[in-house]
């Protein structure tokens, strides 16, 4: 897998999960699902993410 792919799989497992969070644990969780997103809104203008840099890091190749 690419480093995009690996992104997008980790946002969405993020934003899964600070969902259920949110809902069962609580509240202030859904502030995590707004960082991802808005990490994800930013990265869309910039092609950079923190992940990016450290999946990079990790060897894994870009498309």
């Amino acid at each position: 897998m690419t480093v995009e792919r690996y992104l997008r799989l980790v946002a969405g497992f993020f934003v899964l999960l600070s969902v259920a969070l949110g809902h069962w644990v609580n509240e202030y969780w859904f502030l995590f699902t707004a960082f991802v997103g808005l990490n994800l809104f930013q990265s869309a203008f910039s092609n950079w993410c923190p992940l990016m840099t450290i999946l990079k890091k990790m060897g894994i190749r870009s498309a």
